[in-house]
């Protein structure tokens, strides 16, 4: 906002009156008496002020003729009024700031111009250490946390609502806590069968490496990757002797008497026929179709 200047203070012609000239207005005679002349007229001091001065914007009172007047847009004071709204400071000789029809001196406009702190309510001025967040500041000291009331200051917080947390009470009230470490979450994380864990603590029991949106395959409440499973888990398919890994081809598992195949490779010893989902002679170790089991 640019400070500005009134347009100086305006005098009219006063004197005493030496000629015959008769008041413009009451008629009465001049000559001899103290008269004002204003826009070529003549008129007696009382005749002035009833009729012709301007009115202080400040005092409300007419400003006489041995007055100096200020004016700024169409508004008058007298110089003695024309002063700071706020501090009252002498403004006649100074420039100063409009705003809402009032009048202020440069430094109470800065003041006013200030953002007001959301915690104490009172003006943040130049040089103040403030904390800025979503169009709302704080002295930094009066940034506090909702629930234990210590300074946050330009620390990290977290924002609920019309609340904010400290790190600590964050984690105690809202956090999930990690189904492994017992640690809250405080970013990311994921869930699994409904239980938070944290992304470094979801890893393969074996390898350590990290399952998240990887495959991984369950046994007995521990995880494994892929090729952990093959290598260290899996039953051994009694046909190819590969792992059994649920995945892809051969997800299909047959068992029998302890052992298990792949559903590709449940077949006859004798003539190769697939058995999966079929009657089957089990004998010597072996599995058969029924016609060749009576060939034995």
């Amino acid at each position: 906002m640019a400070s500005e200047r009134h347009s100086g203070p305006r005098t009219y012609k006063v004197g005493t009156m030496s000629e015959k000239f008769d008041c413009h207005y009451c008629r009465d005679a001049l000559q001899g008496k103290k008269y004002v002349e204003k826009e070529g007229r003549h008129c007696c001091v009382k005749c002035f002020e009833k009729f012709c001065a301007n009115t202080c914007v400040e005092c409300r009172k007419p400003i006489g003729a041995d007055a100096k007047e200020l004016h700024y847009k169409n508004r008058y004071w007298h110089d003695t009024c024309f002063r700071c709204a706020k501090c009252y400071h002498p403004l006649a000789n100074e420039t100063f700031v409009s705003k809402e029809n009032k009048i202020f001196c440069n430094k109470c406009t800065t003041r006013e111009d200030s953002p007001r702190c959301k915690g104490c309510f009172k003006q943040i001025v130049a040089g103040d250490q403030n904390v800025e967040y979503k169009k709302m500041v704080w002295h930094k000291d009066c940034f506090t946390c909702s629930n234990c009331k210590q300074v946050i200051g330009t620390g990290s917080f977290f924002p609920k609502g019309e609340d904010f947390y400290c790190v600590t009470c964050h984690e105690t009230k809202f956090a999930k806590h990690c189904v492994k470490c017992n640690k809250a979450i405080t970013s990311g994380g994921i869930t699994y069968q409904d239980q938070p864990w944290h992304g470094e603590c979801f890893v393969c029991a074996t390898c350590s490496k990290k399952l998240a949106g990887q495959r991984f395959t369950a046994v007995e409440d521990q995880y494994y990757c892929v090729d952990c499973y093959k290598n260290f888990v899996a039953q051994k398919c009694a046909g190819c002797k590969n792992p059994i890994t649920g995945f892809g081809k051969g997800s299909s598992v047959v068992s029998y008497e302890g052992k298990s195949w792949h559903d590709y490779c449940f077949h006859c010893k004798k003539c190769s026929l697939n058995l999966a989902n079929k009657r089957f002679v089990f004998q010597s170790e072996n599995i058969y179709c029924p016609d060749c089991a009576k060939k034995l």
